[in-house]
């Protein structure tokens, strides 16, 4: 409300100062005219006439009456020193207009800033005719106005930049808030993922304390099972978090391997297939690429395909069904990772790839993550110099494609 009441007073008084300028400068142009026409009255020696010789046609074009011819190196000694004595700089043009012939006598334009103005009056030659008026045009008076605004245009400038840094100032404070938020968001979520898979094993922990535990074999196995998948989930979100902390600090420094993309696939499948098995799901490689070596760090690039296929079991609401296909094309290895799953909004589809961001996910409330692991897939494939993208329907499934460069 502040910048829109500064703006809005600024641009009044702005145009208010215009105002007074142009209607400044008519007058001055106006009283200018009629004293070159009282002395070319004098100099041809003939009366005056009793109304205002000179008429405003528009903004800047003036027409003067004249009861006698007027030479025309006369006129514009007339007329510059005229203009030069009310600071009149505008540059315009002058015409003689013959009533008689019913013509223009010549169109003459004159720069007062580039004019010498003679300091005697030249020799006027003795004209017989009558009934003419010459024309005064103004023809670039808004721009020589404006340029005339002086410390209104300065503080109209300062003005500017204020509410330049205003708004950028402002950008920063929301995106600041926004950011705060988001990590808030984190910072429950991952304290909520922490806290069930420690709980579950507190609890299998006092369990496997009981002294007759040891004789139920059973029992005793279903616990450790219990514990191992609980701690196993706990290394991974770790490990996540481990991740984008080695991103966001620039310690991201990756191995230059020569990476068989083809095994990393296989391995990183085997370690879903527990939870395909579980889910009733299916697992389908199509690897078809005749290349599949790439250059890169067999850490990360595991990683990125981990990350893919976690994200395709989480999201398949009933029975999982993901592939995993590779092809060459353009000196480039595509590895696609697609399910049949819930499907991506395209509003979501633009910012999956930000960080801490998640998709909403309605009533499903079984999807857990913090919102890194697409943010990580991107920044490794970009460094890679690689390039993911998103092919997705609601409802229909989605297809994460990477390409990488090929071993040259």
């Amino acid at each position: 409300m502040s910048i829109v009441g500064i703006v809005t007073t600024q641009v009044y008084w702005v145009r208010k100062a215009f105002d007074l300028r142009e209607n400044q400068f008519y007058r001055d142009v106006n009283t200018a005219l009629t004293n070159v026409a009282l002395k070319v009255y004098e100099v041809n020696k003939t009366p005056s006439p009793s109304n205002n010789p000179v008429s405003q046609i528009s903004g800047n074009y003036f027409v003067v009456a004249l009861n006698s011819p007027v030479d025309a190196g006369l006129l514009e000694f007339l007329l510059v020193n005229e203009f030069e004595k009310r600071h009149v700089t505008a540059e315009f043009e002058y015409s003689i207009y013959d009533c008689m012939d019913k013509c223009m006598v010549g169109t003459t334009y004159i720069s007062p800033k580039k004019t010498k103005v003679a300091s005697t009056l030249p020799e006027t030659p003795r004209l017989d005719a009558d009934g003419y008026y010459f024309a005064v045009h103004f023809p670039l008076l808004q721009a020589d106005l404006i340029s005339q605004m002086g410390i209104w245009g300065f503080s109209s400038a300062v003005m500017l930049v204020v509410i330049f840094f205003f708004v950028y100032t402002l950008l920063v404070i929301l995106r600041q808030k926004r950011l705060s938020e988001v990590q808030k968001d984190f910072i429950n979520n991952m304290t909520h993922e922490f806290k069930t898979p420690i709980a579950t094993i507190a609890l299998s922990a006092e369990v496997l304390k009981q002294p007759d535990i040891i004789e139920n074999p059973e029992r005793l196995q279903l616990y450790t099972a219990i514990i191992e998948k609980e701690n196993s989930r706990l290394r991974d979100q770790v490990e996540r978090v481990l991740q984008i902390a080695t991103l966001d600090q620039r310690e991201a420094s990756l191995k230059c391997d020569q990476v068989d993309m083809h095994q990393v696939i296989e391995e990183a499948t085997k370690q879903v297939l527990s939870t395909l098995e579980w889910r009733a799901g299916q697992l389908v490689n199509d690897l078809k690429a005749k290349q599949f070596v790439v250059p890169g760090d067999p850490l990360h690039l595991g990683n990125i395909i981990r990350n893919l296929l976690d994200n395709a079991v989480k999201y398949s609401l009933e029975k999982p069904v993901v592939k995993v296909v590779t092809a060459n094309r353009n000196g480039k290895l595509l590895i696609s990772v697609s399910d049949k799953g819930m499907g991506i909004s395209t509003e979501d589809q633009k910012r999956i790839f930000e960080q801490f961001y998640r998709v909403h996910t309605g009533n499903v409330h079984d999807v857990k993550g913090f919102g890194l692991g697409l943010y990580y897939v991107k920044r490794m494939v970009e460094l890679h110099q690689g390039r993911v993208s998103v092919e997705s329907r609601k409802g229909e499934g989605t297809t994460f494609t990477i390409e990488l460069p090929l071993t040259a």
